[in-house]
Formats: structure tokens, C-alpha cells, sequence
């Protein structure tokens, strides 16, 4: 199963990134596509945040307009939202430590773990931190 990381997911929703149509069609591949995808939690808040974040963007996203365009992202039959189990912790602090992971650098442990937890097979991801955790093939899309 792949995963999906915040960027590809703003720069699929947003027109005024650089990336917008790269992104845009490797979503609507997942989202048209037969086979099951993911998408893990934090990273549908991160998007929220961004996409609507005053000052980042010209022209935010309005919080409807973000929270639409996951609910079209849901409407696909592969569509899988991965969120936090059992092990948990145990991953987490696996990875964390193997990683020297401090600070913000959580944010992306915890999105690995997540994924590792789930079995995914590849993360796409324009974000080179994830290097860190080698149990988690990503791949750059775009």
C-alpha cells in the first residue's frame, strides 16, 4: 500500500504551488486507481493547517475548502486512514532513537511509525527527513 505525505497532498490541492500538476495527477492516479492507498492522520491536519494558514498562501485555503477537498480524497474506494496502534510507542521510540530524532523532528517519527505499523510499502514524500527511517521505503513522486 502507498502512503501520502502533507506536501503532495498541498501541492496537489493547491494551483499556486510549482508542483501543482505533478501532484495533481499522481493523486488522481491513487484516488481513480484500484489498488488501496493511505493516507496517515497527521498528516490530513497538517494539510488542514497549511492549506488555510494566513500568510503562507496569497489566498488561503477556507477551512470548507480543505476539509472538502479530503471528504473527494475519501470518496475514493482505496482510500485507507491510518492512525496510531497498539505498538505505538514501542515503534516510535524504536525508530526515534535509531534516527537521533529531537524536537520537531517527532512530527515525521510519528508518521513513519505509523506507516511501519501499517505495513506500508512506500511513502511518497518530498521531504527528505523520512531517510532517517530506513524500515520505510519513500519515494519522491513528483
Amino acid at each position: 500500500m502507498i502512503a501520502v505525505d502533507t506536501q503532495i497532498l498541498v501541492y496537489a490541492h493547491r494551483n499556486d504551488c510549482e508542483f501543482h500538476s505533478r501532484a495533481f495527477d499522481v493523486l488522481s492516479e491513487l484516488v481513480n486507481g484500484p489498488n488501496p492507498w493511505s493516507i496517515p492522520w497527521p498528516c490530513v491536519h497538517e494539510f488542514i493547517g497549511i492549506v488555510t494558514k494566513r500568510g503562507l498562501f496569497s489566498q488561503p485555503s477556507t477551512i470548507q475548502d480543505a476539509f472538502l477537498a479530503i471528504g473527494r480524497m475519501q470518496e475514493s474506494q482505496g482510500l485507507v486512514f491510518l492512525g496510531e496502534g497498539q505498538n505505538h510507542l514501542e515503534t516510535l521510540q524504536e525508530i526515534s532513537k535509531r534516527g537521533k530524532i529531537s524536537g520537531p523532528m517527532i512530527h515525521d517519527a510519528r508518521i513513519a511509525a505509523i506507516c511501519i505499523a501499517h505495513n506500508v510499502e512506500t511513502l511518497y514524500s518530498c521531504d527528505r527527513d523520512f531517510s532517517r527511517f530506513p524500515k520505510l521505503k519513500v519515494k519522491n513522486p513528483l
